[in-house]
């Protein structure tokens, strides 16, 4: 069976072109007074910012609360069927509802306006029609000018989602914007993702510690730590003094070293004569990703780091190994 496709890159380019020129369409007759209302009404709202749509536009209103809830507004997606079977008893009178429409003639959602208004919440409706049925019904309209969907029959929502989509993204930078979210207040919102772990995780979350720890004293043979530079699978030994004060470190690199250029004297060389006296090191509280990239720097890559406290006393060992495998 032959394989269908379109007629090159030269149709798909003016398709772009077109949905382009839609866009301009929508920036160019934007209200930009209406959706400073719209939002300064988000950043005010004592309660919840719900959003609700059918269909495509459903799938929209649902991806703007998520948006919102990860950069610092509470909202929450409500379906619109489910609402009236129900789930509008979670709308409370300080409330925000904002129904998501194209045609602003969507029978669920104009069916839903009235019990909200019962329930003292504040709607907005939010359609690509000036004078849509929404738009009469509701305490605030927000119109998203729309030429037409790039759709050939003018039918499939595919512009008229894009703007949609437009309006919700920046909206909620705005309001992120206006509440003054840090990177580590937005981070605590993604705590599993690459981001939240970046900005979360520290060393002290990932590093190794107790009996995990490959110590050894600068007076040691060699030879004699093979076993503990081994068994402890930190590919190192952390060179410390009575006291736990680190002193240096001693690599498997350096073993190889140490045997290339001294051969037979390896059996009677201590730890400490071929030891780095200068070991790059970090703290537990330091971010885990700063010590990614101290790691990382010159004068060349290193795959482990001591952890010591303020007084220089060695109490961890972060590995490069296991900084990537908690997704940093």
């Amino acid at each position: 069976m032959g394989a269908l496709a379109v007629s090159g890159t030269a149709q798909i380019k003016q398709l772009f072109e077109e949905q382009h020129k839609y866009l301009d369409f929508f920036f160019a007759n934007l209200d930009y007074a209406q959706i400073q209302a719209f939002t300064d009404l988000c950043l005010a709202a004592e309660g919840v910012v719900f959003f609700s749509g059918v269909g495509k536009s459903g799938y929209i209103a649902q991806k703007i609360s998520q948006t919102l809830v990860s950069t610092g507004t509470k909202s929450v997606f409500l379906n619109p069927t489910d609402a009236l079977h129900g789930d509008i008893g979670m709308v409370g009178s300080k409330d925000l509802v904002v129904l998501l429409s194209k045609s602003g003639a969507t029978e669920e959602l104009l069916r839903l306006v009235p019990c909200l208004r019962a329930r003292g919440a504040f709607v907005v409706g939010i359609s690509s029609l000036l004078n849509s049925q929404l738009s009469r019904v509701c305490d605030m309209h927000v119109h998203l000018p729309l030429e037409r969907e790039l759709c050939p029959f003018d039918l499939a929502p595919v512009t008229s989602t894009a703007i949609q989509m437009l309006l919700g993204d920046t909206v909620a930078i705005a309001l992120m914007q206006a509440k003054n979210l840090t990177r580590e207040e937005y981070a605590l919102n993604h705590p599993a993702g690459r981001i939240g772990k970046r900005l979360i995780f520290r060393v002290r979350d990932v590093m190794k510690k107790g009996d995990e720890l490959p110590l050894c004293k600068e007076n040691d043979l060699i030879m004699e730590q093979l076993l503990e530079l081994s068994a402890k699978g930190c590919g190192c030994l952390l060179v410390v003094d009575d006291n736990r004060q680190l002193l240096g470190t001693f690599t498997d690199g350096d073993l190889r070293r140490a045997l290339k250029s001294k051969r037979e004297e390896v059996f009677k060389l201590t730890v400490g004569e071929m030891c780095n006296r200068s070991p790059r090191k970090t703290t537990a509280n330091a971010m885990a990703v700063d010590a990614m990239q101290i790691m990382e720097g010159p004068p060349s890559p290193v795959t482990f780091l001591p952890v010591v406290d303020e007084t220089g006393i060695v109490i961890g060992i972060v590995k490069l190994h296991d900084l990537v495998s908690a997704g940093l």
